[in-house]
């Protein structure tokens, strides 16, 4: 089990992510724009620089929805391999078939 402190860390970042989503779309379009003038677009990156750092999306890390472990994580399916391996026991797991010899 991860941390209580490292997983509300990660849903808080979650939060900011989606909360300045539309603003970074917004900001990078212009950045990118070869169009504009190139103060506005400069003025466009001092501001993308302003937002907060969690507020995006490459600061998310993908955790296990049951424990909250945050490798060996299978996005298929949004568990560790721990996790998968006693969901699979279980037979919790649609298609899974676990080998027993």
């Amino acid at each position: 089990m991860a941390k209580k402190s490292m997983i509300a860390r990660e849903r808080k970042r979650e939060k900011l992510v989606a909360q300045y989503a539309a603003k970074r779309a917004a900001l990078k379009e212009v950045i990118y724009d070869q169009d504009k003038p190139m103060e506005e677009r400069f003025r466009a990156s001092l501001k993308l620089a302003e937002l907060p750092r969690n507020s995006s999306a490459t600061r998310l890390h993908n955790r296990c929805q049951l424990t909250g472990r945050p490798h060996a994580y299978y996005r298929k399916l949004k568990v560790s391999r721990i996790m998968l391996r006693e969901l699979g026991s279980f037979g919790q797991i649609p298609g899974l078939v676990k080998s027993s010899w």
